[in-house]
Order: C-alpha cells, then sequence, then structure tokens
C-alpha cells in the first residue's frame, strides 16, 4: 500500500525525545520481564496472561475497540476473543470497561486523546502501514491530516515510529503492473481469443455434426443412405 511520507525518512532528523517515546512504547515487555525476574521466579503462563488481560480493559476503558485493545496488550484478536468466550469474570470486565468509556462520553473519531495516539505509533512500530493505524487508533483522516499539519512534534513521532519498524518479509505481494515480464515469455495480445473446446450439444444446436465431414462420408457410404 502506498504510503506518504511527510517527511524524508533518509534525511530527517528524528528529535531524542521522539526516539525515547517509541522505544519506551517497544520496550514495555522488557521492562516487565525485568521487574518479575526480580522477584526471583520467571513469569508464570498465567501471569502473563493477567497482564495482557489488565492491558486489554485499559484500552478498553479509554475507549478503544477491542481489535485496537488487542494491539495496544500485543496480542493477537483471536485470543482475545477466546478469553471473552471462555473467561466469563473478564467477559464481564471487558463490558463493563467498554460500558464506563462511554459513560464518559469517550469515543474515538469524537475526540483526540493521547490513547489513541499511543496505540497508533505502537501499530505502526510493529509493522502497520500508516493508514491503517490511523484508522485503527479510530482517528478521522481529515482530523488527523489537520492534527499533523499543525504539529511538528506529531510528525517527529509518526517518523520515529517508521524508523523502528520490522522490514517486510522478502516475496511479499508486488502488484502486476509492477512486476517484470519473464524473459521469453510475450504478453497476451489484447482484445485477443481463447481457444474453447464445444460440446455435443452446442454443435447438434447450431446445426453441426460433431464428427464433422468425417462423419460424413462415413454416413454417405454406408447403407441406405
Amino acid at each position: 500500500m502506498y504510503e506518504p511520507k511527510g517527511l524524508d525518512s533518509a534525511s530527517a532528523q528524528v528529535p531524542p525525545q521522539a526516539r525515547r517515546v517509541i522505544a519506551w512504547l517497544k520496550d514495555r515487555d522488557t521492562v516487565e520481564q525485568v521487574l518479575q525476574s526480580s522477584l526471583g521466579d520467571p513469569p508464570s503462563e498465567r501471569d502473563v496472561t493477567l497482564a495482557r488481560m489488565g492491558d486489554v480493559l485499559q484500552a478498553t476503558a479509554q475507549g478503544l475497540s477491542r481489535q485496537a485493545a488487542a494491539v495496544w496488550a500485543g496480542v493477537p484478536e483471536h485470543v482475545l476473543y477466546g478469553w471473552t468466550e471462555h473467561d466469563p469474570a473478564f467477559a464481564a470486565a471487558l463490558d463493563a470497561a467498554a460500558a464506563l468509556a462511554s459513560a464518559h462520553g469517550i469515543r474515538p473519531g469524537r475526540q483526540s486523546t493521547s490513547t489513541m495516539l499511543r496505540l497508533l505509533l505502537l501499530a505502526m512500530s510493529r509493522g502497520t502501514t500508516k493508514l491503517d493505524a490511523i484508522t485503527l487508533a479510530g482517528f478521522r483522516h481529515n482530523r488527523f491530516r489537520a492534527l499533523l499539519k499543525a504539529s511538528p512534534a506529531l510528525e517527529d513521532l509518526l517518523e520515529a515510529a517508521r524508523r523502528v519498524r520490522p522490514p517486510r518479509p522478502r516475496g511479499s505481494y508486488v502488484p502486476g503492473g509492477y512486476r517484470p515480464r519473464r524473459p521469453g515469455r510475450k504478453p497476451p495480445p489484447r482484445g485477443g481469443f481463447r481457444l474453447v473446446q464445444r460440446d455435443a450439444a452446442e454443435e447438434l444446436q447450431d446445426g453441426h455434426d460433431p464428427g464433422g465431414a468425417r462423419s460424413g462420408r462415413r454416413r454417405a457410404g454406408s447403407p441406405g443412405a
């Protein structure tokens, strides 16, 4: 997907503050591991799950959608839906978090919040395109363009997130119009035709014998012809 950039990524100088913000977002898991290891034991699967559930509830209480909350918590979306189906306590807490956001009028799209921006930057740093991250965070595109135009600091954060996202895997999809033609193969002619095989029923409807002239000669030489 084409992604416009306000700054040239090769020459733009990203301020240290913007780099520190993105590093803080990406190093959250490392911080949690250090905190847990300082207590003597590595975190169990249950501890990790409960921490991720808490992150989902935090994001939901601040108005993010379930898809965005999954990105915020760093869990696959299907895992989040599995939790809601098999853990009634978590499902009830998630509904309560959504009700809390709604009661206080926190709805992405109506206003721009730091939570939405944090989610946008986190998604971009993990490889999501800028346009998809804007939609995921709940920003209205025209409002976000106005924010970007008025805030150089916002562009600095976006550029810092672009720089740390993982490279695209080799062999990723390329539109057909941009693919080089294989040597020795000519492109098909425009407005050409293709060969099709007609069945016997179609030929009989058009007055043709499926056997052609050869079958006609056999009939001519057969008795009673």
